[in-house]
């Protein structure tokens, strides 16, 4: 019983170990793509809507053909999938996470965004850094069978770093990639969740919104309570949109069409509502800093056309996922939200308090994750946690109102597809 024991403890200290190898590797990464990300999109951006702003209409055009010709002569053909990859290496067993998925993710979500297609590199990130993970473990570095916790310890990082959050990079590989708990889980990704708070506070992590929670009442919560209803009836028109185009798209032969057909149609909607613009954090930040500096109906507008667009440039052959968007437009829809109340019913509600709540229940519901949205929600903001009620209120409500309505998520029903593709 006793060499047992050691045994066991032996495997997982070269887990921990192997753990820490995965998530410096990870930090890394993922600190120079968000880093590089920013600062290009940010002067591409500025430089192209000052000197020729037509020109925003093309931008998503050059991003998605660099690659396509990427993908097909650097990357050999070989196509990214997104998080389903992850799915499909831990719960078929077969290799579906090779090395060159961690360049090819890296280099096309960072290529997307600068280009302005409008999503973000938090799935591209994660699929990278899961790679990452995955390459370690056929190095037999720790005991075979801790194939999904390396993994996991990539993930972790991944969030974490991304969003200045290691609980919520924990939650998100704990909810959404290995959809289960174990001891050793807990070990791999609570190693990576320390090495990623010892980085963003050597580095100096700041929260993705600077503006800085004040208050909020009791007598909002019927309202927040509608809100999160919204906000899983805008996650339900996501996954419906991204699904229905990327089959659509998938059924168009000429790569000519298909990337052109998706990318102009991207350009022109960010020609016409510039906060569309990649990421769309940039647009976010602008609104929230000034709520009332935009009609109601550009609003609204804008709450439907971020996941249309997003859902166009992933079908044009973009790398990306839901996180980014889901944020942008169920924040957008909290600030309309707020905003029609304040109007025409006479109320004085605090347009970021309602943004928060919307992007955590959309964001729950797209990827059926409510502690992960709860957590990283609230440190979007400084004093974020202020509002912990009101965001678990919204990320449940959403979550179980969408969960009711379509029993799979963006994710889940990618990876039914790609079940009965094989």
């Amino acid at each position: 019983m006793e060499k047992k024991k050691r045994v066991v403890y032996h495997h997982l200290f070269k887990l921990a170990l192997a753990s820490s190898i995965v998530s410096i590797c990870s930090v890394l990464l993922v600190f120079a793509l968000q880093r590089m990300t920013e600062w290009t999109e940010h002067h591409i951006f500025e430089t192209v809507s000052t000197t020729n702003k037509i020109g925003l209409i093309f931008l998503p055009t050059v991003g998605i053909t660099a690659i396509y010709f990427l993908r097909k002569f650097l990357f050999k053909g070989r196509k990214n999938k997104g998080i389903t990859e992850i799915y499909k290496t831990l719960d078929q067993r077969k290799e579906h996470l090779p090395a060159f998925k961690v360049p090819s993710h890296l280099l096309n979500g960072f290529l997307t965004v600068i280009s302005g297609g409008s999503t973000g590199i938090e799935v591209s990130s994660v699929v990278a850094t899961a790679t990452a993970g995955n390459m370690l473990h056929k190095q037999h570095f720790s005991a075979n069978l801790y194939k999904r916790e390396l993994i996991c310890a990539g993930v972790t990082a991944a969030l974490a770093v991304l969003f200045a959050s290691p609980v919520a990079g924990l939650l998100f590989a704990l909810e959404v990639t290995a959809r289960k708990t174990s001891k050793p889980l807990f070990i791999s990704c609570g190693v990576s969740a320390l090495i990623s708070w010892t980085f963003i506070w050597q580095t100096e992590g700041t929260s993705l919104l600077s503006t800085t929670v004040k208050d909020w009442h009791g007598y909002a919560i019927p309202l927040f309570v509608i809100l999160s209803l919204l906000g899983g009836l805008l996650s339900i028109y996501f996954t419906l949109l991204l699904t229905r185009i990327k089959k659509l798209f998938g059924n168009i032969n000429n790569n000519f069409l298909r990337v052109n057909l998706g990318a102009v149609s991207v350009g022109i909607f960010i020609f016409i509502f510039p906060q569309l613009y990649g990421d769309s954090y940039h647009g976010l930040k602008e609104i929230l800093n000034e709520p009332g500096s935009i009609a109601l109906l550009s609003l609204f507008v804008l709450v439907l056309l971020k996941p249309l667009a997003a859902a166009l440039t992933l079908g044009a052959g973009g790398d990306g996922g839901v996180f980014a968007p889901s944020i942008v437009a169920g924040a957008l829809l909290g600030i309309l939200f707020a905003q029609v109340c304040n109007t025409y019913l006479g109320m004085d509600l605090i347009p970021l308090n309602f943004a928060l709540v919307g992007a955590a229940a959309t964001l729950s519901a797209s990827i059926y994750a409510p502690f992960t949205a709860l957590v990283l929600v609230c440190c979007m903001v400084p004093q974020g946690f202020q509002l912990f009620i009101p965001i678990l209120l919204g990320s449940f409500v959403a979550y179980y109102f969408a969960k009711l309505i379509i029993p799979y998520n963006v994710y889940t029903y990618d990876f039914y597809l790609a079940k009965n593709e094989t």
